[in-house]
């Protein structure tokens, strides 16, 4: 299941949801006509292509519906498996199930919905395919520096063409569209005829009307990841916003009395976090905000959560792209992290010194500076390390 933010689905009900999916997406193959080897096969031989149209379609639709989703923050795209791309390996790979799938008329998928129907040769194919994995496995250890030659990483399509991504799924949508009327052509060429199923040419080229609208969709549904971290930049969008500012003396009251409604989220470099690691705390950068693991922390009720950083600028935006993913109950470290070590740990009693409540005041700070000071030190030798939000992709694939 797709790592959805927040959870609308439980990890105890994806395992059902995804077995009534899988049924599902049986049965449509099975009715695509993909148990039907001599239908799958019409690909290559140019007299029959529902294979290359069902793949469009279910390629245009589910990228249609990740940047929907991600759009209105209930797809954390960070946390979608990227297989990784090893080029000389995936042209041998794509040679070799090209070449099966010529021969045997199925791909692994195909077989498996042909087999479930009762198709002999759909269970030859996957007794065929265990083979394959079995003798892959068994010489891994010879075939391993070639499998891994030419490591591009997680690569996606439109980061490496150095284009949008919803210019992509637009081109994407238009390519789909011209295949499928493209190779109505060629079926009518090689078989003689058109194609029954598009007799209705009044209804298809509604459909292309249908499809190329949603394929501009894709540009009023930018990743809302980009498009809060660009507001946030906007300096006179940032000043008009309303925040809510935590004292370091209320912070510092807050970490002696070992409140566990506070959590801390340190905006702070890796350096400045090392010198000086407030205890409990989160290290995080604001890209981590999109991230699910963070969203879970502050969706948590009744919790105070502190945005610290070098300057105020930096938690501002913190707080003002929290706000806008729906959070509540955010505060800012006032004069971050500068004016609590100036204030708290770093605190030198004045000469003068005027009213109780500066007498209370200091008397406070000056027994604060000693008590969180050993606080600190005591969290850094019991060699815990500081909260680092990992990513963790979902794996997934065909």
């Amino acid at each position: 299941m797709g790592p959805l933010v927040p959870d609308v689905i439980g990890n105890e009900l994806n395992y059902i949801i995804a077995i009534f999916i899988g049924m599902a997406f049986g049965f449509v193959l099975e009715q695509a006509g993909f148990s039907s080897s001599k239908k799958l096969v019409g690909l290559f031989y140019g007299y029959d292509f529902t294979v290359l149209r069902v793949f469009f379609t279910a390629g245009v639709t589910a990228m249609m519906g990740v940047l929907a989703l991600s759009h209105f923050g209930l797809l954390d795209i960070s946390l979608i498996y990227i297989n990784p791309t090893f080029l000389w390996s995936a042209l041998a790979g794509g040679i070799i199930m090209g070449l099966g799938f010529v021969v045997g008329g199925f791909c692994p998928g195909t077989s498996v919905c042909a087999a479930a129907i009762g198709k002999i040769d759909g269970m030859v194919f996957i007794a065929g395919s265990f083979l394959g994995v079995f003798i892959f496995a068994e010489g891994y250890p010879l075939l391993e520096t070639f499998y891994k030659a030419e490591a591009w990483g997680n690569v996606r399509i439109f980061e490496t063409l150095g284009v949008s991504q919803a210019l992509f799924a637009f081109l994407l949508t238009l390519i789909a569209v011209g295949a499928f009327w493209g190779t109505t052509y060629i079926e009518k060429r090689v078989n003689g005829k058109w194609n029954p199923e598009f007799n209705s040419k009044k209804l298809y080229m509604g459909l292309t009307a249908l499809v190329f609208i949603i394929g501009l969709s894709s540009f009023v549904l930018p990743d809302k990841k980009d498009v809060l971290l660009n507001a946030a930049k906007d300096e006179l969008r940032l000043n008009s916003a309303s925040f809510v500012w935590m004292s370091p003396d209320e912070l510092a009251f807050r970490l002696l009395d070992n409140d566990k409604r506070i959590q801390i989220f340190d905006l702070r470099s890796e350096k400045m976090c090392d010198s000086i690691s407030l205890p409990n705390s989160v290290r995080m950068k604001l890209n981590n905000l999109f991230e699910k693991d963070i969203n879970q922390m502050l969706s948590k009720r009744n919790m105070i959560s502190l945005f610290v950083s070098d300057n105020d600028i930096t938690a501002k935006k913190a707080a003002f792209i929290a706000s806008e993913l729906g959070h509540t109950g955010l505060f800012l470290l006032e004069g971050g992290c500068v004016k609590f070590k100036h204030d708290i740990l770093d605190f030198q009693m004045p000469d003068k010194i005027e009213g109780r409540a500066e007498i209370d005041t200091y008397r406070f700070r000056s027994s604060a500076s000693i008590k969180i000071a050993e606080l600190i030190k005591e969290y850094q030798l019991k060699n815990v390390p500081v909260k680092k939000i990992k990513k963790k992709r979902v794996l997934g694939g065909c």
